[in-house]
């Protein structure tokens, strides 16, 4: 029996190549991991983020940042007040 955090792991592990995310995955769940993934190794829980600096850290594995940044917000790993001044981690 395979551990779901080693699967997991290695599904994530799978999208990069050369340290660089070769593709936004299509899939939610996929697309999920992923997240969660850029979430626990990006952002520090409890710091608070400028947009630059959220941009900064997502562009070191993908240059669609927006992209990236949009669908953490979306997941409610990444929250944003209304004004979008500023970006901290979530769940």
């Amino acid at each position: 029996m395979v551990d779901t955090d080693t699967r997991s792991s290695h599904q994530v592990t799978a999208l990069f190549s050369h340290g660089r995310l070769t593709a936004i995955p299509r899939k939610v769940a996929r697309r999920e991991q992923l997240l969660e993934h850029l979430a626990d190794t990006l952002f520090e829980p409890g710091r608070v983020y400028t947009e630059r600096e959220v941009n900064d850290a997502l562009l070191t594995v993908h240059e669609d940042c927006s992209a990236l940044r949009r669908y953490l917000v979306v997941a409610g790993l990444l929250v944003r007040p209304k004004d979008g001044s500023s970006y901290r981690r979530g769940r």
